[in-house]
């Protein structure tokens, strides 16, 4: 780890925190696993209380410290009340990894509005409470990471996910925004668009995928959720932005993140010069 917190005093080092949402499987489980082997205390965050005690288990089996909550991001209230508790319990923490997300396939003229609603609700609302929830305390200490897994369908627009595009977009967009807004504190921000992905995920969108973008959606091969959790932890440690895990997507985040590179750059310097 390249920042570590110290306990006051002359007892031990602390254990850096990584809070986790989605933290029970897929990527967000997989990102436990990676931290919590460098040495973090991870808290997992997710709705499910049996998959929340499975993952603890699984994690602990491999001597990682953690602790498991039972949270819906959808509900900003308790993302800071628990963010709060955490936060006095370990002190601000180094990672925030907002990877909770769901995903209803469906023709948007087809699917019925709560499906559009329910999705932006979760995977971008939620990734946006977590991170209010968190981000205060990290920009006191002057430093962290900020990661938020949002998915190849952010990059660009994929027939039969005008929901599930709109809400990664939308954490693509909010990530670019809060790491202009952020960089002076000394928290960087980080935002990963994976493939398909070997996930719960994954087997529950399959079947729902319209037949007719099958050859299209599902044309490349999916990657293990440990490739994508290790590529999204290297970007943030380097400073990096957009996490890419393929070289067709890095190619595709590469000419996308030209223009937006720029303008971060000249607001960043606009912040600096007018800064209180």
């Amino acid at each position: 780890m390249s920042q570590h917190l110290v306990a006051a005093g002359s007892g031990p080092p602390k254990r850096p925190l990584a809070i986790i949402s989605g933290g029970s499987s897929g990527i967000g489980f997989s990102v436990a696993e990676v931290l919590g082997k460098r040495g973090c205390t991870v808290a997992i965050l997710a709705r499910d209380p049996a998959r929340l005690d499975q993952a603890r288990a699984n994690l602990e089996a491999q001597r990682i410290v953690v602790s498991a909550h039972v949270l819906d991001v959808r509900d900003g209230a308790a993302c800071t009340a628990l963010a709060d508790a955490l936060v006095s319990e370990h002190g601000p923490p180094l990672w925030v990894v907002a990877s909770a997300g769901i995903v209803e396939p469906g023709f948007f003229l087809e699917q019925d509005a709560a499906a559009n609603l329910a999705q932006m609700e979760t995977n971008f609302l939620g990734t946006a409470n977590l991170v209010r929830a968190a981000a205060p305390s990290m920009v006191a200490a002057g430093r962290g990471h900020i990661a938020m897994v949002a998915s190849a369908a952010g990059l660009f627009g994929v027939a039969g996910y005008a929901g599930y595009c709109a809400s990664k977009f939308a954490v693509r967009g909010f990530a670019e925004a809060l790491r202009i807004e952020l960089a002076a504190a000394g928290v960087s921000v980080t935002v990963s668009v994976p493939p398909d992905t070997d996930t719960p995920q994954l087997a529950y969108e399959r079947p729902l995928r319209p037949a007719a973008i099958a050859p299209f959606a599902g044309s490349g091969r999916s990657l293990p959720p440990q490739v994508v959790a290790a590529h999204l932890v290297r970007t943030a440690e380097r400073g990096g932005f957009l996490s890419a895990p393929t070289a067709q997507l890095a190619a595709i985040a590469r000419l996308q993140g030209l223009a937006s590179g720029v303008f971060a750059r000249v607001q960043m310097r606009l912040l600096r010069r007018n800064k209180p």
